[in-house]
């Protein structure tokens, strides 16, 4: 293992039922093809009985990695362990759509990161159901997709979705506070690769105005959670969380506006976690990799 290994690098993510020779059959592949550990982490949860590994690795002569060779040797390990795995070249820009509606802070927040470098997303589009954001996309030089939605026109609408998703080969879709729930077959298809962000006071407080309902039952936390987009809504597998503390002398505006820094916060590191493949998923669970 050597961490000043030169030339591209790439990352192994899996999950398994745990099991002795995982970690020996998936190295000893690398080694065979040539490979040489940069990273390695790994975690074996007691309670389910899953075992979680991430791995970036690079060639030993410098060459970018044969990720489709990587991926033929790995198939048959895969199948004798029953993993669920990836491979991707860490200088990968998935390519992204942010949908929105019309509170601006996350998508400004995402692409102002995106635009220093901070997040590595090739952003091919901002959707929204209202106009409000075009001119701040513009302004990130990001094109603006306005696709209204009414309860008639939802179909529609959703189908001009994935068709955008499927012309542009989109690999992230990341619900920016769009208030929209997505239909049960738009859930399916953007299966693994969306990202929806929320007040991480629900279940407790759902509905409209939870900033006011949270204020009436004096609450001393707030925060957001981000997680994968699921058909069951708001229940998909967690990526990452923020935890912010309140007090009385808060009103609702103003524990909005707290709520909106833990969103920013929660979504920009979720997004980021998705994009270096540091999610490894199993069932509802999930396993963050520093």
């Amino acid at each position: 293992m050597t961490a000043s290994a030169p030339g591209p690098r790439a990352v192994l993510l899996l999950s398994c039922p745990d099991a002795p020779g995982i970690v020996h059959a998936v190295t000893g592949l690398l080694a065979e093809q040539g490979c040489t550990i940069v990273q390695s982490h790994q975690f074996g949860s007691a309670t389910t009985g899953t075992f979680y590994l991430r791995i970036e690795f690079a060639r030993t002569d410098g060459a970018r990695p044969d990720l489709d060779r990587l991926g033929t040797g790995v198939a048959p390990i895969a199948a004798r362990f029953g993993m669920t795995w990836s491979l991707a070249d860490t200088g990968h820009r998935p390519r992204t759509v942010i949908m929105v509606s019309r509170f601006a802070h996350c998508l400004n927040d995402l692409l102002f990161r995106n635009s220093i470098g901070e997040l590595a997303l090739d952003v091919v589009a901002v959707v929204s159901n209202h106009p409000d954001l075009g001119r701040l996309a513009d302004g990130y030089g990001v094109p603006f997709r306005h696709i209204p939605v009414t309860r008639e026109t939802k179909p529609a609408a959703e189908a001009e979705l994935l068709d955008l998703v499927r012309a542009e080969g989109v690999e992230l879709v990341v619900l920016a506070r769009y208030m929209q729930i997505l239909s049960d077959d738009a859930c399916t298809a953007l299966e693994g690769r969306a990202i929806n962000i929320h007040h991480s006071m629900l279940p407790s407080f759902k509905g409209a105005r939870p900033y006011h309902q949270a204020h009436e039952r004096g609450v001393k936390f707030i925060g957001a959670t981000a997680h994968y987009v699921t058909a069951d809504l708001d229940e998909g597998p967690i990526i990452e969380q923020e935890l912010l503390r309140v007090d009385h002398s808060l009103s609702p505006e103003q524990l909005a506006a707290r709520g909106r820094e833990a969103e920013r916060l929660a979504l920009a590191r979720a997004v980021r976690w998705h994009s270096e493949h540091r999610v490894a998923v199993s069932g509802n669970r999930t396993v963050v990799f520093p």
